[in-house]
């Protein structure tokens, strides 16, 4: 069964039959999958009054374990973005009494984010329809497809954040 990709692909091959266009097949269907699952994600999240950088954040202190709590730097490490940034999301989400800031108890030049209980059961919420949501997107493939699929994306992925990496520094 031909999809749009594969025409893409045939018109490339027909217009510059000099170049080896084969990765469009995996790539390209990654980019629209990619979109595809941006759009539904923020979906999910906007049914819940979140961003997906709200999410982010949430998700960042949920996943830390009681007591559901990061420095401002961690966070900002883990979602990675700059303390800049990560104090404009802070804002939003301590105004709105999804989290609280206070001076961390052991150094006291570090501020302390912890999840509220309204921030939990949100969060929550939200990524209880996501798993849900993006289980049922992968129903089309069998177990084995689906752990040899994360496979070969963790591979793929690996190798292009190494590639970012030592481009950056050359």
């Amino acid at each position: 069964m031909a999809d749009e990709v594969d025409e893409i692909v045939a018109a490339w091959r027909r217009e510059r039959p000099d170049l080896d266009v084969e990765p469009l097949h995996v790539l390209s269907r990654l980019d629209r999958l990619a979109g595809v699952l941006g759009e539904r994600r923020a979906a999910i999240f906007a049914r819940h009054g979140l961003r997906r950088h709200e999410f982010d954040v949430l998700a960042a202190l949920r996943r830390a374990g009681e007591p559901f709590s990061l420095t401002a730097g961690e966070l900002a490490a883990r979602t990675y973005v700059t303390s800049g940034t990560m104090t404009s999301r802070l804002d939003g989400l301590t105004e709105r009494a999804m989290v609280t800031r206070a001076p961390d108890r052991e150094d006291g030049r570090l501020v302390r984010v912890s999840l509220t209980p309204a921030g939990r059961d949100l969060v929550d919420a939200a990524f209880a329809e996501l798993v849900a949501a993006e289980r049922e997107l992968l129903l089309p493939l069998a177990p084995a497809e689906r752990a040899a699929l994360a496979g070969a994306l963790r591979a793929l992925l690996e190798t292009a954040s190494s590639d970012a990496s030592d481009t950056m520094a050359s």
